[in-house]
């Protein structure tokens, strides 16, 4: 259909200079064996201690990555010529502001990556959807024989993807890749450390408020993930979902060829396509040519937020000419995510769904408009600064009792009054012993915490195993 750009490696010569990794965390790992590989001298900063990080310090090669780490942290920083940061670091840290005042530079792990990669770029950013989103692209591009990287904020850092296009590219030339696409789901922390960061495909989701902990308000929000167009051009596509009021703003300001996508609109923008609902009929129409990918009822993914990310998905993958038959095949089989409104169980009628990526607010409000069953909600965990009150309606109209966990707990009790069906557990196991109690044949016992999860568990992960396993724990 439409032929994919290739770009060439954008990296800059690191060879001897000294580049230090701040954070320890997947992409750090991955971002300093990349630079230790192309000849960099490399340190690994970190504020946590050896003892704290030592499950991680045997991923790294340390004859070739020097360690600075507890007390060591800030004197990593004295002779940098380039930082390189892990999006769980502040972005204006102290120490970032001190560097960045002596004129060295501090980019991110995606950008660092980016620049040796030939293959182009789809990247996809929004507040929710993006995993599922780039699941489906990713195997709309498998299922059509194409060889596709996977990865990026999803679980495998992009420059796992560099490191392996320098493999190819040892063995058989510059420019050659071991894949046809690179998929990345992007984070607004990932956007807010780009320099020339240029996806060929760069598609926007959604914006709703979240990591209010860490922007000082929604429009700083907003700008991190309009970043992703800022290095587009016009032969480039941008992927706009028309429905959200600022996500639509963003898209009359790009460069980029604008697709839109839509569930509530009769018809995208003529001039440009895109993608829409025709009764129960998903279409995309691009290039004058309408093709309908399938029917609702033949998509098994719950909810029907879940009609945006397949449309989305979809114009990607008919961008990305991916087979139509084998977009099709995906979306009869593929159940969804692990967490993602993961169904885990049937007990006496009784379904129990693991929604513990619903981490911000309006993830779960989704979720609760998504079911048609009376819900047993069991939310809370660690604030993050979301307008919790938004809370209050879908539980007041869907929600028949609400049992409540974590730090969060009493600040979300405080926003949904005067809904007073509330219990409060001292554990997740306890939450679920008590909504299943509760609970009779037809109801939903919904995991669908609002809050992130790290005042109770390591991520969002072991939380929703840990659910999971309450769960199938049940007699």
């Amino acid at each position: 259909m439409m032929t994919m750009p290739v770009h060439s490696p954008m990296g800059e010569e690191l060879a001897g200079k000294a580049v230090i990794v701040v954070g320890l965390a997947r992409s750090g790992v991955a971002a300093a064996t990349l630079l230790a590989r192309i000849g960099a001298r490399v340190t690994v900063a970190d504020r946590k201690d050896e003892r704290e990080l030592q499950g991680v310090l045997g991923k790294l090669d340390v004859e070739r990555v020097g360690l600075a780490l507890g007390a060591q942290y800030e004197r990593a920083f004295q002779h940098a010529d380039l930082v390189v940061i892990s999006p769980g670091v502040p972005t204006h840290a102290p120490v970032l502001d001190t560097v960045r005042r002596r004129g060295i530079r501090v980019i991110g792990e995606l950008e660092l990556a980016s620049r040796f990669l030939s293959a182009p770029i789809v990247a996809v950013t929004g507040t929710n959807g993006k995993s599922t989103t780039v699941t489906l692209i990713g195997k709309f591009l498998q299922e059509s024989g194409k060889q596709a990287f996977v990865g990026g904020n999803l679980g495998t850092a992009v420059s796992e993807a560099a490191l392996a296009s320098l493999d190819a590219e040892e063995q058989g030339g510059v420019g050659r890749s071991p894949y046809e696409v690179i998929v990345a789901e992007v984070s607004s922390f990932q956007l807010e450390t780009i320099e020339r960061f240029q996806p060929w495909i760069a598609a926007l989701l959604n914006i709703t408020t979240d990591h209010m902990d860490r922007y000082e308000s929604i429009n700083d929000y907003v700008r991190a993930k309009s970043r992703i167009f800022e290095n587009q051009t016009a032969t480039d596509y941008a992927v706009i979902n028309l429905d959200d009021p600022r996500v639509a703003a963003i898209g009359r300001t790009v460069r980029a060829r604008c697709v839109g996508f839509t569930r509530r609109q009769t018809i995208p923008p003529a001039s440009t396509g895109g993608a829409f609902l025709d009764g129960e009929d998903l279409v995309v129409l691009l290039d004058g040519q309408r093709r309908t990918i399938a029917s609702r009822r033949d998509i098994r993914l719950l909810g029907s937020h879940n009609v945006e990310n397949v449309l989305a998905a979809a114009t990607i993958g008919l961008l990305c000419s991916c087979d139509l038959d084998a977009m099709r095949r995906v979306l009869r089989s593929f159940p969804g995510l692990e967490h993602a409104l993961e169904l885990v169980r049937e007990r006496n009628g009784v379904r129990f769904v693991n929604d513990s990526k619903g981490t911000n607010v309006d993830a779960t409000v989704k979720a609760l408009d998504s079911l048609d069953q009376p819900i047993w909600l069991i939310a809370g965990g660690k604030d993050k600064g979301g307008d919790l009150a938004r809370l209050k309606e879908p539980i007041a109209r869907k929600v028949k009792g609400v049992v409540l966990i974590g730090e969060a707990a009493p600040l979300i009790k405080a926003a949904i009054q005067p809904y007073d069906r509330i219990k409060q557990a001292a554990s997740l196991q306890e939450a679920v012993r008590l909504a299943a109690e509760q609970a009779e044949a037809g109801d939903i016992v919904l995991l669908s915490p609002a809050c992130a999860s790290f005042d109770m568990f390591a991520d969002y992960q072991d939380r929703g195993r840990q659910f999971k396993a309450a769960v199938s724990a049940l007699p």
